[in-house]
C-alpha cells in the first residue's frame, strides 16, 4: 500500500530522506500555500508535515478525510488544532528533542550577550564610533539565573548555566527536591525565582496556564536591574509589561527571540536600547533542522505502517523501555476488546480492565486505550482508534475502569475485560504465552484456550450428548470447514459453549439454522 505524503513547509533535504528511501511513501513538496489551496488538496494526503508556518486548522482537518498523521518539525504545537485532531482520530507527533542542543545554546548566547551587550556595542562600532563606557556590562559568575519551566531545554540550559559558575534556581510543577538535588540546583516557587534571580529565562510551553505569566504583578516582584531572555514561545511574557518595566527601570535588559506576533509587526520594544532580539533563531542550525526533521520522519513511517509513535503529542508517551515490555500485549487487548463487544451485541455502558502479574508493574494506559477501540470499533466504526477511543468514549458516556491485581489464576499474566450492557455483563480474559503468542482463556466463566484470530464462532448451548456432532454435521452441509473446535461448561448436563475457529465468515442462513439446533441457546459469529 502506498501512503501519499504533504511537507508544507520548508524541511531539510536530509531530513527528509528516510521518507523518500520507504518504498510505499509518495512525496509532495509545496511550501508557501494559502489556506485555500491547503483546503482544496489536503484530502488526498495520509500524513502532512509542517514547521510553524502552515496553520493546521479544524477545517483542515476535517478536509483532510485520509490523514492519519500530523508531524511538527519542532516541539511547538501552536499551530495544529490538537481537539480538532484528537476528535478525527489523527495523530499528532513532534520532535521533542531535535532541537533541544540548538534553542539551549542560542539562550546562553542571549544571555552572554545581554549582559556583555554585545550587540548593542557591534552597532556603535558599525557606526564608526569607539564608545567604551556605554557599554559596560555584568559579569555571569556568582549570579542567580532564574529558570521558569525546567523541561527539556530548560534543564539544558540549567547544566550549562552552571558551566558559567551561575547560581540556578529553577521552578517547575514537575520539579522534585531530588531531581534539584542531582542537578546542583534549587527548587524554588515562581515567586521565589522572581525575588532571588538576577536574570531570568522562560522555557515553558504556552499554554492559558503559561501566557502572560510574566506580566505587571510578576516584574514588581522582581529585584531592580533583573535582565530577562525568552527564547521558548513569544507570549509567555506579557510584551506591553515588559515595555513598561523598562522604562521605568524595573528591567535593565531584555533578549528575545519569539514575540507575540510573528512575523513581527509591532517594533515598539525593540526601539528600546535595552532590548536585543533575534527572529525566532533558536532551533535554526543545521543540525536542529536536520534532527527534528528526521525525528519526525520516523514517526510518521512508524504510524502509517501500523507501528507506534516515539514522540506523540495527542496520546499519553511513555519511556522506551516500558513501551517495549507493554507492546507485545497491544494485539491482545485489542482483540479481546473486539471480542467482548460481539458477544455482549449491546451498547457498551462501562468497561472494567483488570491487568495482573507482570503486566501490573508497568504503566497500562495504551493497552487500556487500544482495548476500548476494540470495543468500540464494533459500534461505531473503522474510524475509532488509539487517538479518539478515549475521546468517544467520554462523549457515549461509557465509564472505564482500570484496575491492577496480584490474583495471576496460573498464569505470569492476565487481562480481563468485562463490560456492562443495560442487560448484565459480558467478559473475556487473555494471557501471552511463551513461544505460543496470544491466548483467550477464559469466556464468562468458562475455562477456555483459543487463539484469537480470524472467523470464530461462540455457541452456547446445553451440555448433552451429540451437540457438537450435531453442529458439525449441519456446517458440513453448508461446506463450512471447522478448524479448530473448544468447549466448556459449569458442571455436567448444564450450560455450555463451543468455540469454533472457520475457515470462512458464516452466512445468515446458517445462523438461522444453527439457532434452531436442538439444546442450543444462541450463535453468535466474531470476526477477529
Amino acid at each position: 500500500m502506498s501512503f501519499q505524503i504533504l511537507i508544507s513547509d520548508p524541511l531539510s533535504e536530509e531530513g527528509i530522506h528516510p521518507l523518500r528511501q520507504t518504498d510505499n511513501m509518495e512525496i509532495t513538496v509545496a511550501t508557501g500555500q494559502s489556506e485555500e489551496e491547503l483546503l482544496s488538496n489536503i484530502e488526498q494526503y495520509d500524513a502532512l508535515l509542517v514547521r510553524s508556518q502552515t496553520q493546521v486548522t479544524k477545517e483542515v482537518i476535517q478536509k483532510g478525510k485520509n490523514l492519519k498523521v500530523i508531524g511538527r518539525a519542532g516541539v511547538g504545537v501552536d499551530n495544529i488544532d490538537l481537539d480538532a485532531a484528537t476528535e478525527h482520530g489523527v495523530i499528532v507527533v513532534n520532535a521533542p528533542d531535535g532541537n533541544t542542543n540548538s534553542a539551549a545554546e542560542h539562550t546562553i548566547a542571549m544571555l552572554m550577550s545581554l549582559a556583555r551587550k554585545i550587540p548593542q556595542a557591534f552597532y556603535s562600532l558599525k557606526q564608526q564610533k569607539w564608545d567604551r563606557k556605554s557599554y559596560v556590562g555584568v559579569e555571569l559568575k556568582g549570579k542567580t539565573l532564574g529558570i521558569v519551566g525546567l523541561g527539556r531545554i530548560g534543564a539544558e540550559v540549567a547544566y550549562r548555566a552552571k558551566g558559567q559558575r551561575l547560581n540556578v534556581v529553577a521552578y517547575d510543577p514537575y520539579l522534585t527536591e531530588e531531581r534539584a538535588d542531582k542537578m546542583g540546583i534549587q527548587c524554588a516557587t515562581l515567586e521565589e525565582v522572581l525575588h532571588q534571580a538576577d536574570f531570568i529565562t522562560v522555557h515553558t510551553p504556552l499554554l492559558k496556564a503559561t501566557k502572560h505569566i510574566i506580566n505587571d504583578d510578576a516584574f514588581k516582584q522582581m529585584k531592580p536591574g533583573v535582565q530577562i531572555i525568552n527564547c521558548a514561545r513569544g507570549g509567555i511574557i506579557d510584551e506591553d509589561a515588559l515595555y513598561r518595566a523598562i522604562l521605568d527601570g524595573k528591567v535593565a535588559g531584555a533578549a528575545l527571540d519569539v514575540f507575540e506576533e510573528e512575523p513581527l509587526q509591532n517594533f515598539h520594544l525593540l526601539e528600546l536600547p535595552e532590548v536585543i532580539a533575534t527572529p525566532h533563531l533558536g532551533a535554526s542550525t543545521v543540525e536542529a533542522q536536520e534532527n527534528v526533521a528526521i525525528d519526525v520522519s520516523h514517526d510518521v513511517i512508524n504510524i502509517l505502517n501500523g507501528g507506534v509513535a516515539r514522540n506523540p503529542v495527542n496520546l499519553p508517551s511513555l519511556p522506551a523501555e516500558v513501551m517495549k515490555r507493554i507492546e507485545p500485549y497491544f494485539n491482545l487487548s485489542e482483540k479481546l476488546g473486539t471480542f467482548v463487544a460481539h458477544i455482549a451485541k449491546e451498547a457498551v455502558e462501562e468497561v472494567n480492565i483488570y491487568y495482573s502479574g507482570d503486566l501490573t508493574e508497568h504503566d497500562v494506559t495504551p493497552l487500556t486505550r487500544n482495548t476500548v477501540k476494540g470495543i468500540l470499533k464494533r459500534f461505531l466504526g473503522e474510524h475509532v482508534n488509539d487517538v479518539n477511543a478515549t475521546y468517544f468514549a467520554d462523549k457515549k458516556d461509557i465509564t472505564i475502569n482500570e484496575q491492577k491485581t496480584s490474583v495471576t489464576k496460573g498464569f505470569t499474566n492476565l487481562l480481563t475485560v468485562e463490560v456492562k450492557t443495560r442487560n448484565g455483563f459480558a467478559k473475556v480474559a487473555g494471557t501471552l504465552l511463551n513461544g505460543l503468542g496470544t491466548r483467550i482463556v477464559k469466556v464468562d466463566t468458562y475455562s477456555v484456550d483459543v487463539v484469537p484470530t480470524g472467523n470464530l464462532v461462540l455457541i452456547r448451548h446445553k451440555d448433552q450428548p451429540g451437540a457438537i456432532g450435531r453442529v458439525g454435521s449441519l456446517l458440513a452441509q453448508f461446506d463450512v470447514n471447522i478448524a479448530t473446535m473448544q468447549v466448556g461448561r459449569s458442571d455436567v448436563g448444564g450450560d455450555a459453549i463451543m468455540m469454533l475457529t472457520v475457515d470462512r465468515q458464516i452466512d445468515e442462513d446458517v445462523l438461522v439454522d444453527l439457532k434452531e439446533v436442538t439444546d442450543i441457546y444462541d450463535v453468535t459469529p466474531i470476526d477477529l
